[in-house]
């Protein structure tokens, strides 16, 4: 087996917290495929076909499996998969994507990257969107609000659903001393008969509080297992985001987030991967160091199934 070489990061404790550290780290594409292969293969690789951990490397970089001969490459079934891109090209977009506080549009990725079309950074851009949430993450608990919001251009008279806005299912975690803890967002389904409730159920443990407005097919949380806590607006002379600060927070952002990065240059096909992007960088705003978004993107990243541009495109194009 080969050793990392001492100037190597330990991945998980150790991480770039500046530019100037990235650039020792990752200067060369042979850095960053073992920086890859600890987080692929934290414990050890192991064979993807027959499960022996021994190996050797080839020539041309590959894991070699002592025990079937198999070749592996550590960017195989992941977003990188089949890239003829060098990867510290890779590690530059990502670097750039999660050092940005508010995050960076394609046609700036383009630019500071020097691509050679805007298809190759939204491409990009799109594959990194759909590492930025694991399947299997925690959903939320203790006092969670929840609620609709809607994203898009203004409708005269119209303050809720209009032909050009689009809905937005939010939840946050309600703290103490009302602070916020994490977020989830989905877009809204076409059919909003108790989308609500389903979206509550996904993402709130149950036995949590549930904090929702009196709408009365809303009280059916009490009977799966919430407690829930409501409050009517109508007659009211208390404003909604009072009694609900938390998702009218993460609402106010996410539509600033839109506005200032993104430019509302939006699909409604491609909303859910776009609110995944806020959610991860929201979840981690109070994060002591850029460098841990990066690396937990990377580490994303290599959990994460290829995404061909081919399927990107037609899923552009789909609602």
């Amino acid at each position: 087996m080969t050793d990392l070489p001492p100037q190597m990061p330990c991945a998980g404790v150790d991480y770039p917290n500046t530019f100037g550290q990235f650039q020792d780290w990752f200067s060369t594409d042979d850095a960053c495929l073992e920086y890859l292969a600890k987080l692929r293969w934290p414990d050890g690789f192991l064979c993807p076909k027959c499960g022996a951990g021994e190996y050797w490397r080839t020539g041309a970089g590959l894991w070699m499996c002592r025990g079937c001969s198999r070749r592996t490459s550590v960017t195989a079934g992941t977003i990188f998969d089949r890239t003829r891109t060098p990867m510290r090209t890779w590690f530059a977009a990502v670097w750039f994507v999660t050092s940005q506080k508010n995050g960076v549009s394609a046609l700036g990725l383009q630019r500071v990257l020097g691509l050679s079309s805007y298809e190759t950074a939204w491409a990009w851009m799109h594959k990194l969107r759909r590492a930025m949430v694991r399947p299997d993450r925690e959903v939320l608990s203790g006092t969670v609000e929840v609620d609709e919001s809607f994203i898009g251009g203004v409708a005269s008279g119209k303050p809720g659903l209009g032909p050009d806005k689009i809905s937005v299912l939010v939840a946050a975690e309600h703290l103490d001393h009302n602070r916020i803890g994490r977020i989830r967002l989905e877009p809204g389904p076409a059919d909003r008969r108790l989308a609500l409730v389903k979206f509550g159920q996904r993402v709130v443990a149950p036995g949590s509080t549930i904090r929702r407005d009196g709408a009365t097919q809303l009280r059916r949380f009490a009977k799966l297992g919430y407690e829930h806590e409501y409050f009517t607006q109508l007659g009211s002379d208390i404003p909604a985001h009072v009694n609900m600060p938390a998702v009218h927070m993460a609402a106010s952002q996410l539509k600033r987030w839109i506005d200032g990065t993104l430019h509302q240059g939006i699909s409604k096909a491609q909303l859910a991967y776009y609110l995944d992007e806020f959610t991860f960088r929201f979840n981690r705003r109070t994060s002591a160091s850029r460098g841990l978004l990066f690396y937990r993107l990377l580490q994303q990243a290599v959990n994460t199934g290829p995404k061909p541009l081919k399927n990107l495109v037609r899923s552009a194009f789909t609602d």
